[in-house]
């Protein structure tokens, strides 16, 4: 079951995402932004996402600069059984742990392929390699399993099984008080918006305001997002955003539709 934090409590999260495919665009990532959806609400803040090559030196690198910065960090790819899936590997070098074939995860992808009638290959027994007293995640899906590594959540890279291995973890995070946001249609753009709408901001610290421009062909607009993790903060912000666009609107100022809107 996952620990709820007090509403002031803050979890924060990274996400390492491995592979030169995805570097190189022959993959498209998915994993991302399904865990970006999942851990928004679960009140856990991704606030970091590093995508490195297949090299363990880049991997162990941002590994080790990101899991001593942030609450959780999760990484996907580079568990399978070929040459170049290295994530088990990089993951012990970083904490200074052996890389073994894990007994338990040995013994579960054997049963699966003697189900199967294939032989368990060397290239196989390979998906059972992980730091030397890492704990499984478990895989519903293929059956060679995650692992955890203190706060360091390894998964594989293939969508599906992320996705699966993510659900089995979520229910032993930590999580925090959950971020709320409002949303407003400004009819101007940002280069009218940007100076009263700096000022409402450093009036509101406890807010994250953030401005997306809009531009339907003709002229520019823009969508207001305040987010905070009170509601009485992000009211006292929208309602100052929805007076600083009656303002404008009093002024008629009409959208510039200049390009820099």
């Amino acid at each position: 079951m996952s620990q709820t934090a007090s509403p002031s409590t803050v979890v924060t999260a990274a996400m390492l995402a491995i592979g030169d495919e995805l570097l190189s665009g022959r993959t498209k990532d998915k994993n991302i932004s399904h865990l970006a959806d999942v851990l928004t609400l679960a009140g856990i803040d991704l606030k970091e996402v590093r995508i490195v090559s297949d090299e363990e030196e880049a991997i162990v690198e941002a590994l080790n600069a990101l899991r001593g910065r942030y609450t959780y960090v999760f990484t996907s790819g580079g568990i399978g059984p070929t040459h170049d899936d290295i994530t088990a590997d990089s993951i012990s070098r970083a904490f200074g742990l052996p890389c073994v074939h894990d007994p338990d995860a040995m013994q579960l992808l054997a049963e699966m392929y003697q189900r199967r009638e294939m032989e368990f290959t060397e290239a196989r027994q390979r998906m059972a390699r992980m730091p030397k007293g890492a704990r499984h995640i478990a895989n519903p899906v293929s059956t060679a399993p995650g692992f955890i590594v203190e706060n360091v959540y390894v998964m594989a890279g293939v969508p599906q099984v992320f996705q699966a291995m993510l659900d089995n973890v979520l229910p032993e995070l930590r999580t925090g008080s959950k971020m709320l946001s409002c949303a407003i249609a400004c009819p101007f753009g940002e280069g009218d918006i940007g100076t009263p709408l700096a000022a409402i901001q450093k009036a509101h610290p406890q807010t994250s305001i953030g401005s997306y421009p809009k531009y339907d062909g003709k002229r520019f607009s823009t969508e207001i997002v305040v987010r905070a993790r009170e509601q009485a903060e992000v009211d006292a912000a929208v309602a100052d955003v929805q007076q600083m666009v009656q303002d404008l609107e009093e002024k008629h100022l009409a959208p510039n539709g200049t390009a820099d809107a």
